[in-house]
């Protein structure tokens, strides 16, 4: 299972259901891999061409995208800028809020738009 550590079993499960229903949608696009699983950061990562471009952590949805865009979904409250538990938060990285009504796929394809930019 991903880095679902600090949620709870129904919240884990739920998240992680969803997470694999992006994935699903998503590996079958050029170049994306799916998570490799094992121990360590970005084992529950969804690559193109070996970036990270989204991932579940500790029951959220993290995305990279451009840092304007984490922005106004961080002023609207629907999620934090991630921090890889560095102590300094990633302006192109958004932890979606639990409670959000955004879809995670569109988030994620928005990602993958993002890492094929090449930003």
């Amino acid at each position: 299972m991903p880095d679902d550590a600090g949620t709870s079993g129904a919240a884990a499960e739920d998240a992680w259901r969803r997470f694999e229903d992006v994935v699903d949608e998503l590996v079958g696009s050029p170049g994306v891999t799916p998570p490799r699983g094992g121990s360590g950061f970005g084992r529950s990562a969804l690559r193109w061409e070996k970036k990270i471009f989204a991932m579940l952590v500790r029951g959220r949805l993290v995305v990279k995208l451009p840092a304007g865009r984490v922005d106004a979904l961080v002023g609207a409250g629907e999620g934090v800028h991630f921090d890889a538990n560095k102590g300094t938060p990633m302006k192109e990285w958004l932890s979606l809020d639990p409670e959000s009504g955004l879809p995670w796929l569109p988030l994620a394809r928005e990602a993958l738009e993002f890492a094929q930019a090449g930003r």
